[in-house]
């Protein structure tokens, strides 16, 4: 499965988000729209309005951001999720 990170630099949370996903094993396409204002639109647009970041998408799926993530994570779906 594909993976979408949106981050922006010195993001603690982009950071713990990026470091779960590589223990995964996935293909992790980072963007870093943090300064990039087209890049930060296409990431509100995909998310349905979010702004913070990161913002993390399982192929086409929208799942929020790292605490989220976490969340998924820590009830074992994140895996699932990952495998579907």
């Amino acid at each position: 499965m594909k993976v979408t990170v949106y981050t922006r630099q010195f993001c603690p949370f982009c950071t713990r988000a990026l470091d779960l996903l590589k223990t995964k094993d996935v293909e992790v396409t980072e963007i870093d729209a943090g300064m990039d204002a087209a890049k930060k639109k296409e990431m509100v647009e995909r998310s349905g309005g979010a702004r913070t970041f990161p913002q993390i998408f399982l192929g086409d799926t929208h799942i929020g951001g790292c605490d989220d993530m976490m969340l998924l994570e820590r009830t074992g779906k994140l895996d699932q999720m990952i495998q579907n």
